[in-house]
């Protein structure tokens, strides 16, 4: 690939990251976008259906995951790394939703802020912006 064509894929893919983002009151079921953006270490949990907050939750870090993995490849182009990141995003997913579900069907105030943080790596790209430094460093140390 040329490196004008690598720079357009990236564009496009930050980009995409960028727009779930503004969309996520339009794309996602989510009541903790308001919950989390008051003073919600001294308010009640809201109310949420349990199924549909975590099957959006879950499509919104299947998508930041899809776009993570093609930024990846753009990257690096290199197969490995995707399977190695596959594999970390999908252990990573199965401990956060098991965590993220218990905090949903528990909810207590003293966990709030465990709960916001954990939320937090399954709602945005923190994985990529572990896992991009990680390898280019593995690279150059190759």
């Amino acid at each position: 690939m040329q490196k004008s064509t690598t720079y357009i894929f990236l564009f496009v893919l930050f980009g995409l990251l960028v727009l779930i983002r503004v969309f996520e009151n339009e794309l996602f079921y989510d009541p903790y976008l308001t919950f989390f953006q008051n003073d919600y270490l001294y308010i009640d949990s809201p109310r949420r259906e349990i199924f549909k907050v975590t099957v959006f939750t879950s499509l919104r870090f299947f998508l930041n995951t899809v776009i993570s993995l093609g930024i990846l490849f753009v990257v690096f182009k290199d197969k490995s790394i995707i399977k190695f990141s596959v594999f970390i995003y999908a252990f990573a997913f199965v401990i956060l939703i098991a965590v993220y579900l218990y905090f949903v069907v528990n909810p207590r105030q003293e966990d709030y802020y465990l709960f916001f943080n954990v939320r937090r790596f399954i709602i945005q790209p923190i994985i990529l912006m572990v896992l991009l430094p990680a390898f280019y460093y593995n690279k150059i140390k190759g």
